[in-house]
């Protein structure tokens, strides 16, 4: 069975896709702890960021970096805060959080954003990814 971030990378299930590759993809969470949350993925369906492969484990950080840049502008934050629990869905991924402080990587924050929220959000990184 697929996970729900398999799902999203065949195009199942809509997200706000912001960068991809061959091998990654970068999209808005739906439940983000801040506006701009962002997952960055391997294509690749892996449960545990520590059995990835190491070329698949060397490149992730390398293309999260691309889109810091543009979540840094369009929200104005302070920082882009990285996380990874590895237990929400049974898919690697990292968190790229929009912070202002440290107390900003409060999980107990996240909540549901609207379809307009995040269309509009990844509209504008989007639009500042192209520029850069």
């Amino acid at each position: 069975m697929s996970t729900i971030f398999t799902r999203i990378i065949r195009g199942e299930i809509p997200a706000q896709k912001l960068l991809e590759d061959e091998r990654y993809l970068a999209f808005l969470d739906t439940r983000p702890v801040a506006a701009g949350h962002t997952l960055v993925i391997p294509k690749q369906e892996h449960d545990y960021i520590f059995t990835l492969d190491d070329e698949t484990l060397a490149g992730l950080l390398p293309f999260a970096k691309r889109v810091v840049p543009a979540l840094e502008q369009v929200t104005g934050c302070l920082r882009v805060g990285v996380m990874v629990a590895g237990l929400e869905v049974p898919h690697t991924h990292v968190h790229l959080i929009p912070m202002q402080a440290i107390s900003d990587l409060n999980f107990a924050r996240a909540r549901q954003a609207t379809s307009e929220e995040l269309a509009d959000m990844g509209e504008r990184i989007r639009a500042a990814l192209s520029k850069s």
